[in-house]
């Protein structure tokens, strides 16, 4: 699979992420998003609406011993690699429980590391043990296939964009800030259904502005609900989207992804709408103009 121009808008993939990326031609991304199990279904519990609740996942979630962990974060980000042009760039989400791993298989990698983001959540469940500090934000890892490459950034667009929504510590027109104060995902975006990591359209609505633009191609090899596929097509971006789940693939993503598109089509739509009469006025001042001038040129009767 390539990158072309005539390339469909989206593709989704299911099936065992490593051997699935095989399908795709190498040097043919432009940015990875990837959210990789956090590995921390541990038995433990946790707070969501009110109510204790169990902190497990799935298998998919179950930590395999930190060597294990680190092997396969090693490997999957190795691979991702291979599929980004030179210049392109990968962020990487996690917690305390994943994240020091795959900054370390990205140094070990010879990835240059652009920023590391902490991603607050104003309004995160409480700890309900009492007996250690408030988990309250998460991080990501941005960065580039080499030092020696040239990575996008929208510095302007970082600066100078509305991102007041929920964020105290945007101020206008300064420079954006690696900490970003962003809410957990809303109720609308779950519409289809729920996945038990889904990230808020919010938070990659940053990522995907900042770091590509407008049909560029972009993959998340643990694709979940689909939020970077809907934010990426939203935008004008393509999108690959990997999901070893068939039900969140097709009955989540794949209905987010059409939303997406439909939302994208009607904004061009209305755009052109606005354009069409904005030109016809502009047409119309300009006859109304030339009959005035041609009335002062007039020799009187």
């Amino acid at each position: 699979m390539s990158a072309r121009e005539d390339a469909p808008r989206y593709t989704l993939l299911q099936g065992d992420m490593l051997s699935v990326l095989e399908q795709i031609r190498d040097l043919s991304i432009d940015m990875i998003f990837a959210d990789p199990p956090y590995n921390l279904s541990n038995d433990g519990f946790t707070c969501q609406v009110g109510r204790m609740v169990s902190v497990n996942k799935g298998a998919w979630d179950r930590s395999a011993g930190p060597e294990a962990d680190f092997e396969f974060h090693k490997t999957w980000i190795a691979a991702c690699h291979r599929k980004l042009k030179p210049g392109g760039t990968i962020w990487i989400s996690g917690t305390y429980h994943s994240i020091y791993q795959c900054g370390f298989a990205l140094q070990m990698g010879g990835w240059h590391v652009l920023n590391d983001i902490a991603w607050f959540k104003p309004n995160a469940s409480p700890n309900l043990s009492c007996r250690m500090f408030t988990a309250s934000h998460e991080t990501l890892i941005w960065a580039r296939t080499a030092k020696k490459h040239k990575h996008a950034f929208n510095y302007q667009a970082m600066k100078q964009g509305d991102w007041h929504e929920g964020d105290v510590l945007k101020k206008d027109d300064k420079q954006m800030r690696s900490v970003w104060s962003i809410p957990l995902t809303k109720k609308t975006e779950k519409r289809h259904g729920r996945h038990p990591t889904q990230k808020p359209e919010a938070l990659l609505e940053r990522v995907v502005l900042s770091s590509t633009i407008e049909g560029d191609v972009v993959l998340d090899p643990f694709c979940g609900s689909g939020t970077t596929g809907a934010v990426a097509l939203r935008h004008g971006r393509r999108f690959i989207g990997i999901d070893m789940d068939e039900t969140y693939l097709h009955d989540i993503a794949e209905k987010r992804m059409i939303d997406a598109i439909a939302e994208r089509d009607a904004m061009l739509a209305n755009m052109s709408a606005a354009e069409t009469q904005a030109d016809f006025m502009a047409e119309l001042d300009a006859e109304v103009a030339a009959v005035k001038a041609a009335r002062k040129k007039r020799p009187p009767q």
